[in-house]
């Protein structure tokens, strides 16, 4: 019976996680190492739980001492900075058409940013890829 109680009780107590927080803080556009980040007993939704998640991202916001890192607060590395040129590619039914746009947002590999045709002037879409190209999509 004892050890019943004990059982009920500890079930009633919250459960702590172990999440990722800031040790210091991180500006944004810094790239996050382990010397930015520790682990702290605090349970919040959308927060990380595991340093591989963090480390090597972008701080896309301010990131403060103590605080949790949230989902939305880090992405991938920008490889495109804004007002960059960069090699604009669209394809379609075989033909593969390439010129050069103006970044108009920074992004990393798989972000959607918008880009300018230097030629028409026209402002689209495209997706950052790896080499720094920007693939427009309909």
């Amino acid at each position: 019976m004892r050890w019943l109680c004990i059982l009920l009780t500890l079930a009633a107590l919250p459960s702590w996680a172990e999440t990722v927080v800031s040790a210091r803080t991180i500006r944004a556009q810094h790239i996050i190492t382990e010397m930015d980040v520790t682990f702290a007993n605090i349970d919040r939704p959308n927060a990380f739980s595991r340093l591989s998640d963090v480390i090597g991202q972008e701080a896309r916001v301010a990131l403060y001492a103590g605080r949790p890192i949230l989902v939305g607060d880090i992405g991938p590395p920008a490889i495109v900075d804004r007002n960059q040129i960069v090699l604009m590619r669209y394809g379609a039914h075989g033909i593969l058409i390439s010129t050069e746009g103006r970044a108009l947002e920074r992004g990393g590999i798989g972000d959607r940013i918008r880009i300018m045709n230097l030629g028409s002037r026209a402002v689209l879409f495209g997706q950052v890829q790896a080499d720094g190209t920007i693939e427009v999509r309909n």
